[in-house]
């Protein structure tokens, strides 16, 4: 009963298509138009008064942005930060419109990663296309950094410190741009960035130099009908069905695999919304699904339904280095 909307498979293996190609040479000429504009000012920059920090990636789909973000919010928080969270909120209704998203907003309104982001953090979180207004809406209720969810591209809005995430598995795919490729910019362009972050996952795959290793870790299911906690190891040897609606659904699937639990996999297109039906498997296992997937599915949920946190993990030297230099930003702001 699998939905999921797939990445050509050109992107990553074998010969890509005359017209693939030929688009993304529009699609370059498009981006270096737009990055000449940029240059020359006839694109205006906004810059705010406090610093702000860039999560992205150079390729379409996912990469473990969002966990690192709610992990970086946490770690400003507890070195004296009151961060706030500035993100588009993909696939929300009335994407126009700004829109304050909190732990209990739906999923539908304010987006599912800008929800989850919310509930793990509880820090302040505005989803508008317009990030440079985001940015500002956040200064003013009282935020004295921003942190910018996938917003690499968004080069209106001026940043102090931009993180590439990287793909541990999947990296840059065949190295060329949308739509003959999965890169949203040229490679080089991570060249540029002040940290580049690569998504191990909870695998094997090795940082290479001038790479921070991120390691994503669970260790523990939540029954989304209240109960308590289940540890993974307690469902090894046992069968389950796992339900990941996210950009690479095999890195949750692995994660499940990696604690000797035996897998049924339901990989659904990024960003899906759920309804009751999709859940409805014809048997009685229990049903893991990521936090992402779980926001949307709690109003329908059952006490088969689990979500399963994932938290992020960075060595420590990372951490030193990037709040080094935002307490340098912070003093030269005078915030």
């Amino acid at each position: 009963m699998s939905r999921r909307t797939q990445a050509p498979r050109h992107w990553f293996e074998g010969p890509v298509p005359w017209h693939a190609r030929l688009l993304s040479k529009v699609y370059g000429g498009a981006i270096a138009l737009r990055m000449r504009l940029f240059g020359l000012h006839l694109l205006r920059r906004v810059r705010i008064d406090r610093p702000v920090i860039v999560v992205g990636n150079l390729i379409a789909g996912g990469s473990g942005k969002t966990p690192l973000a709610i992990v970086l919010v946490e770690r400003l928080r507890a070195a004296g930060f009151t961060p706030g969270v500035a993100t588009r909120g993909y696939g929300r209704d009335d994407a126009g419109k700004p829109r304050w998203v909190e732990a209990d907003t739906d999923p539908a309104l304010g987006g599912d990663e800008p929800v989850l982001i919310a509930y793990r953090t509880g820090a302040k979180v505005r989803a508008d296309a317009n990030r440079a207004a985001a940015a500002r809406a956040l200064v003013e209720a009282g935020c004295d950094i921003v942190v910018c969810d996938d917003g690499l591209q968004h080069y209106r809005l001026r940043r102090d410190v931009e993180i590439e995430v990287i793909d541990g598995r999947r990296r840059y795919g065949n190295g060329q741009l949308l739509p003959a490729g999965p890169l949203r910019e040229p490679v080089e362009r991570g060249e540029n960035v002040d940290f580049r972050v690569l998504n191990v996952g909870s695998g094997t795959a090795e940082a290479g130099f001038g790479e921070w290793p991120m390691r994503l870790v669970a260790d523990h299911a939540l029954p989304l009908v209240g109960g308590r906690p289940v540890p993974l190891s307690a469902l090894a040897g046992k069968r389950v069905h796992a339900v990941a609606g996210i950009g690479d659904p095999e890195r949750f699937f692995d994660t499940l695999r990696g604690h000797g639990i035996a897998v049924v996999p339901h990989a659904f297109a990024d960003h899906h919304r759920y309804v009751a039906e999709d859940l409805r498997f014809g048997s009685d296992l229990p049903v893991l699904m990521t936090e992402k997937d779980a926001v949307k599915c709690q109003a329908f949920a059952t006490d088969r339904h689990y979500s399963v946190p994932i938290r992020a993990e960075l060595p420590e030297a990372f951490w030193v280095a990037l709040l080094d230099r935002v307490v340098a930003l912070r003093g030269a702001s005078g915030a």
